[in-house]
C-alpha cells in the first residue's frame, strides 16, 4: 500500500517525460547461483549497442539538434518510426486499454526504434512496439 500510495503522488504528466519504467521483481537464490545456460558476455552486447548507435547516427547524418532516438521530434517519429498494420493495431489497443497520452505514444515509439535498431531491423514491427509498451509499467497500473 505504500508503494502505490506514493506512486499515486507522482503526476500523470511527470511520468510521461519519463522514457521507461519497470518493475524489478527480486530474484530468487536458486536462480543466482544456477549455471544454466550462458549469459550474453558484456562485449557482446556493447558491440549490438554499438551498431544501434551507428545506425542512429547515419540516421540523423547532418541534424546536429538529433544524435538518437530519443532527441526525435514528433515530425521525426513520423518519419522514422512508420508501423505495419499489425504493430499500429497493437499500438492502437494499447493506447485506448492505457489510457496513454500523446506523450506516452511518443515516447512508446521513440523506445520501439531503438529496440528494432539494437534487432538491426530497418522497420517497426508488432515485436518492437510491444516490448516497448511493455517498458511503461507504470501506465499499467
Amino acid at each position: 500500500m505504500a508503494i502505490e500510495r506514493y506512486l499515486g503522488r507522482i503526476s500523470g504528466p511527470l511520468l510521461d517525460r519519463i522514457d521507461i519504467h519497470l518493475a524489478v521483481p527480486a530474484v530468487a537464490w536458486q536462480d543466482l547461483s544456477s549455471s544454466g545456460e550462458p549469459e550474453e558476455s558484456s562485449a557482446v552486447i556493447r558491440e549490438r549497442v554499438e551498431r544501434a548507435r551507428a545506425r542512429q547516427r547515419e540516421r540523423f547524418r547532418g541534424r546536429s539538434s538529433v544524435r538518437a532516438n530519443a532527441h526525435m521530434s514528433a515530425r521525426d517519429i513520423r518519419h522514422h518510426c512508420r508501423l505495419n498494420p499489425e504493430a499500429e493495431g497493437l499500438l492502437r489497443t494499447a493506447m485506448s486499454r492505457l489510457a496513454l497520452s500523446a506523450r506516452a505514444y511518443h515516447r512508446v515509439l521513440k523506445i520501439a526504434r531503438t529496440i528494432a535498431d539494437l534487432s538491426e531491423a530497418a522497420d517497426l514491427e508488432a515485436v518492437h512496439v510491444a516490448e516497448a509498451i511493455q517498458y511503461r509499467a507504470l501506465d499499467r497500473r
